[in-house]
C-alpha cells in the first residue's frame, strides 16, 4: 500500500431545505493513497460533487471525520485552512464560469502565486507563472488572451495551471471534461495523468462518465443518493460488478463492438427523495431484484478483498 493521503470516515453534509434536510453525502467512508486516483462516478444529484468540495473545505462537513496526511482537518480554520488548501486544490466542471472574464490568462495564472507570498517581485512571478504555462501546454502567444477568446480545452488548462501553483498533493477533479469535447476529452486525461506522474499527486476524480474514470482512475466509488453502493478496484468493479446499480451503470456504456451489441439495462420505478430518507437501501424504489429485507439498513460490506458493496443480497451475488 503506499501513503495514505485522504482519510474519511463516515462523512455527512446535509442541508436544511423548506421541505426538510437534505442528505446529500451521508456516513461515506474511503481512503486515497499518495499517486493514486480514486473515481467517483454517479447520476447527477447523488452527490458526488458535494463530497469533493466538503473534502477541501469549500463547504463544511456536518458530521464524520476528513484526515490529511494523518492529521484530523475536519475543522480547521484561518491560518491552519490556508495552509491545508495550498495543498488541496480543485478544477470544476465548467472552465468558463471558473475563471474571471476581465483577467488574462497570465494573471489568472499569477492570482494565486502572488496572495501565496512566496514571490518578491514581478518577474519571480511572471517566471514561474510561464513554467506552470508551459507545463499544461499553454502557447506562448495565448497568455494575453481573455478566457473567452479560448476553447473549452485550453480554459480547462488554464484551470489545470492555476491548480497546480501552489505545488497541491491532493487536487478535485470535479468533471473536469464533461464540457469538452470527445478528442479535447483525450488530451486533458492525458494530461492530467502526465502530470500525476511527474508530480506524484493524489486525485479524486468526480464523473458520470464510465468510460473516462475506467482510463483514469485506479480505484472507483460508486454513489448513489449520497451513499455509496460500491467501491474497489477499478478492474475488479468492471470485471465483477455486484451492486445492481453499478450494472445499471455499465450497461449505458455505449459499444463499438457490433458482435455484441449493448444490452441496456432499464431502471424503473421513482427515485428516492434524498429529503429526510427512510432506513434501508435507497436504490429499492428503482432495483429489479428488491426484496422485504431491503428496507432495512444497508451496510457496505467487503465481500473479497477490497471489494466493497451495499446490498443485503451481497452473499448471494459475491
Amino acid at each position: 500500500m503506499g501513503e495514505e493521503f485522504i482519510k474519511v470516515e463516515h462523512l455527512k453534509k446535509y442541508f436544511k431545505v423548506p421541505a426538510g434536510t437534505n442528505h446529500a453525502v451521508d456516513d461515506v467512508s474511503f481512503a486515497i493513497q499518495k499517486g493514486e486516483t480514486l473515481g467517483v462516478v454517479g447520476e447527477s444529484g447523488c452527490g458526488k460533487s458535494t463530497l469533493g468540495r466538503t473534502l477541501i473545505h469549500l463547504l463544511e462537513a456536518t458530521d464524520g471525520n476528513i484526515c490529511f496526511k494523518g492529521q484530523d482537518i475536519t475543522h480547521v480554520k484561518g491560518k491552519e485552512l490556508k495552509k491545508i488548501r495550498e495543498k488541496m486544490q480543485i478544477v470544476f466542471q465548467d472552465p468558463y464560469s471558473s475563471l474571471n472574464p476581465r483577467l488574462r490568462i497570465e494573471n489568472t495564472v499569477m492570482e494565486p502565486l502572488k496572495r501565496s507570498g512566496r514571490f518578491h517581485s514581478k518577474a519571480e512571478l511572471r517566471e514561474e507563472a510561464t513554467r506552470l504555462m508551459e507545463l499544461v501546454g499553454i502557447d506562448e502567444r495565448l497568455r494575453m488572451s481573455y478566457p473567452h477568446e479560448l476553447d473549452g480545452g485550453r480554459r480547462q488548462r488554464v484551470c489545470i495551471a492555476r491548480a497546480l501553483a501552489l505545488n497541491p498533493e491532493f487536487i478535485v477533479c470535479d468533471e473536469p471534461v464533461s464540457a469538452l469535447d470527445v478528442s479535447i476529452q483525450a488530451a486533458v486525461l492525458n494530461l492530467l495523468k502526465e502530470l500525476q506522474q511527474q508530480m506524484g499527486m493524489a486525485y479524486m476524480f468526480v464523473t458520470h462518465d464510465l468510460s473516462v474514470v475506467r482510463h483514469i482512475s485506479d480505484n472507483i466509488c460508486v454513489m448513489y443518493l449520497g451513499q455509496l453502493v460500491e467501491k474497489s478496484s477499478t478492474k475488479e468493479l468492471f470485471s465483477n460488478t455486484l451492486h445492481p446499480y453499478t450494472k445499471a451503470l455499465l450497461s449505458a456504456i455505449p459499444s463499438t463492438d457490433i458482435h455484441r451489441p449493448m444490452q441496456r439495462i432499464q431502471l424503473k420505478g421513482e427515485i428516492t427523495s434524498p429529503i429526510n430518507p427512510r432506513p434501508g437501501c435507497r436504490f429499492a424504489s428503482r432495483c429489479p431484484y428488491v426484496q422485504e429485507k431491503c428496507h432495512q439498513p444497508q451496510i457496505l460490506e467487503e465481500v473479497s478483498p477490497g471489494h466493497f458493496v451495499s446490498c443485503c443480497r451481497n452473499k448471494e451475488i459475491g
